[in-house]
């Protein structure tokens, strides 16, 4: 879960701290074998950590209108000039997702 407040740290995202347990769990950045399920579609930032992490499937629940960088503002995730592209599912306990 995003720890932003409690650590004081604007990169604490959900995102960024799953993917960086999944890399030292792993013992390698390459996440080619793992999918990232969140609830809220990644910012900007997490977008860019996704793709060079090398995530093949993303799955989110809903839309963020105002930092999504998955389909909303941005498309980072399926940039082609970029050195790798995710697939990217939305929607998936879209309801839930927005508690």
């Amino acid at each position: 879960h995003n720890q932003r407040e409690m650590l004081s740290d604007p990169t604490a995202h959900a995102e960024m701290i799953a993917i960086t347990q999944a890399a030292e769990s792993l013992g390698t950045w390459r996440l080619s074998d793992c999918v990232l399920y969140v609830t809220l579609e990644p910012c900007p930032m997490c977008a860019g950590a996704i793709v060079q992490s090398r995530l093949p499937l993303v799955i989110y629940g809903t839309r963020d209108e105002k930092a999504g960088a998955c389909h909303s503002l941005f498309q980072i995730t399926s940039d082609p000039r970029l050195n790798h592209q995710s697939t990217v599912i939305s929607g998936v306990m879209q309801e839930e997702c927005r508690g």
